[in-house]
């Protein structure tokens, strides 16, 4: 099944600035994965929503992600570590847009409770394993081992993009890959 723009809501896990900061696979790929997937989703009208766990101790937003988001998007703090969990952003989630896209930190532990919730409620997942990361390269292999198995779908952000588009003819096609063209190479995948 294809990830379509017209259905889709795109989540941004916990990109914070302390967290961040810890996270292993965290370079200039990764975050420029990051900023692509947000200007993609925005440039494409697909709603977006960002959350912080625990923003006093894990800090803000990171300030390149919150410069590239729209001002209308919807940022959540949180406790718990699946946003599904948190009863207004499930509130958030629900609605006509059926397919979850997540990105973001850390991947076993809100991203993957985060999948999981959502799966078993009835949306269809998707995570992007180039924007996803853990400290541990271990941990972040396991959970997407994990959601893999429960039935959760994983795409590359480019993938993701391209699904988005469906084709050349699309007026966004020529700036996106444009930018998915001059996205440094991804790190190797740990």
């Amino acid at each position: 099944m294809l990830i379509d723009a017209r259905r889709s809501i795109l989540v941004l896990v916990d990109l914070q600035t302390r967290l961040y900061a810890a996270m292993t696979p965290c370079s200039p790929n990764f975050l420029a994965r990051i900023l692509l997937l947000a200007r993609a989703a925005h440039t494409l009208d697909i709603p977006i929503v960002a959350t912080r766990q625990y923003p006093r101790g894990l800090g803000p937003l990171l300030p390149e992600l919150a410069a590239v988001l729209p001002e209308s998007t919807p940022t959540f703090d949180k406790m718990t570590f699946s946003c599904g969990a948190d009863p207004v952003i499930g509130k958030a989630l629900e609605g006509d847009r059926d397919q979850i896209v997540l990105a973001g930190i850390e991947t076993h532990v809100c991203v993957l409770q985060t999948a999981l919730d959502l799966k078993e409620r009835g949306r269809q997942v998707y995570v992007v394993p180039d924007a996803c990361a853990s400290r541990s390269p271990d941990d972040r292999r396991q959970a997407l081992a994990r959601m893999s198995q429960e039935g959760v779908r994983q795409a590359s952000v480019e993938s993701t993009i391209f699904e988005w588009l469906r084709d050349a003819t699309h007026p966004c096609f020529r700036d996106l890959a444009r930018e998915i063209r001059d996205l440094p190479k991804a790190a190797p995948a740990s």
